[in-house]
């Protein structure tokens, strides 16, 4: 009997997506569930998007170029100027979704069995990739006591050795909403130096900050051309994840130039999608001010709600629209699948997404999840309550 290949059988379920045939039962015992478990922002499009598809005059749905269209990578790389990141059009490859940008870094920089260090919990298909790419993934632990900030320098070089290519991150994080200061990226721009490492960076949240802090890209860090990759992605900025845009983006004319191999053997990026990524940036400040406003009541909303629970603990974000919640609870994966097969209040129910998935350390995480506010405060006030009422009648 033929075998299935041991990279498949080590390959991780997604957390967030691996409760969906429990959903599906629970909805088709018309229960209502209130989706706090994925990141899919309830924010329309822009209409310059959906404008410029409808509008689009193509007769002949054809290849783009295996890096991205040349229009559409002089835009982006315009919009990154505007964010005070020097870059150009030659610095960057469209992938299909930042997923795809970044299996194009683990590919470009990494062979099997290099290492690249990740402050933990971070965003779950991370450890897919690494799977994927045959890459190991060292964790270094971020704590909800800290709000999940940058662990010490002395925490990373204890982690490095000869087979470490690089440090990853995202920022603003998923799943925690961390935000990283300027000073927390000059000091991995000063790990990666000294022990002459990449440093990745998942920018996809950049707009999303709040509190009036500010982000600060590792590309805006002197000295790191050669270390730094962006990945980003057109999902969360416009509300567009479906469009399946990304980019990869370096200084590093070696990192660029082997990432466009991985490009052209996928042949390019879709040209609809492009289409309406390039109209989405077109988008007027006035959108992000209006989005950015509503996510940041719906975050203090949240926050302020589900400390209202005993023995609950909540990390608060910075930015993003994640936030990690401590439970008083020994399984998180279990209290999820309990949810939606077992408990309603008045036939309505939350799905969250466990966040072991979001570790790589065995164990950790096990009594938290994670909750995505792409609900409206409205629903979010709901959601809270059932789950507090949840907590109280949760027999484990």
């Amino acid at each position: 009997m033929p075998t299935i290949s041991d990279k498949g059988l080590k390959m991780p379920e997604s957390p967030i997506r691996k409760l969906v045939p429990f959903a599906e039962k629970a909805r088709k015992a018309n229960k209502h569930i209130y989706h706090l478990n994925i990141g899919q922002p309830d924010i329309e499009s822009p209409k310059q998007a959906m404008e410029a598809v409808a509008n689009h005059g193509v007769k002949v749905l054809a290849y783009s170029r295996s890096e991205g269209s040349d229009t559409y990578r002089e835009k982006i790389a315009a919009y990154y100027q505007r964010q005070d990141i020097p870059v150009s059009a030659e610095d960057m490859i469209v992938t299909t979704g930042g997923s795809e940008a970044l299996l194009f870094a683990m590919g470009s920089i990494c062979d099997a069995g290099d290492e690249v260090i990740i402050p933990e919990p971070f965003y779950a298909n991370y450890n897919g990739f690494a799977t994927a790419s045959g890459v190991k993934i060292v964790p270094v632990n971020s704590k909800i006591e800290d709000n999940f900030a940058l662990p010490p320098i002395s925490e990373f070089e204890k982690l490095i050795s000869p087979k470490t290519k690089a440090i990853l991150i995202c920022n603003p994080g998923n799943p925690t909403g961390y935000l990283y200061s300027k000073e927390e990226i000059q000091t991995l721009a000063e790990i990666v130096k000294k022990h002459d490492l990449f440093l990745v960076a998942d920018e996809v949240y950049r707009e999303f900050t709040y509190d009036g802090l500010k982000h600060y890209s590792v590309l805006q860090e002197a000295g790191l051309d050669q270390h730094a990759i962006i990945i980003d992605s057109v999902s969360k900025r416009y509300s567009m994840c479906g469009a399946r845009i990304g980019c990869l983006v370096s200084k590093n004319p070696q990192v660029i130039a082997t990432a466009m191999k991985f490009a052209q053997a996928r042949l390019s990026p879709p040209t609809f999608a492009q289409i309406a990524s390039e109209a989405a940036l077109e988008t007027p400040q006035s959108y992000f001010d209006d989005v950015i406003e509503e996510y940041k009541d719906r975050r203090d909303t949240l926050v302020a709600h589900l400390r209202e629970i005993p023995g609950v603990q909540v990390g608060v974000p910075k930015g993003a629209f994640y936030c990690i919640v401590q439970l008083p609870v020994k399984d998180s994966d279990a209290f999820a699948q309990w949810l939606l097969e077992s408990f309603d209040v008045d036939g309505e129910t939350v799905m969250v997404a466990p966040a072991a998935g979001f570790y790589s350390s065995p164990g950790v995480g096990k009594n938290q999840v994670r909750i995505a506010y792409v609900l409206n405060k409205e629903s979010l006030i709901k959601a809270v309550t059932i789950l507090k009422e949840a907590l109280k009648q949760y027999p484990n």
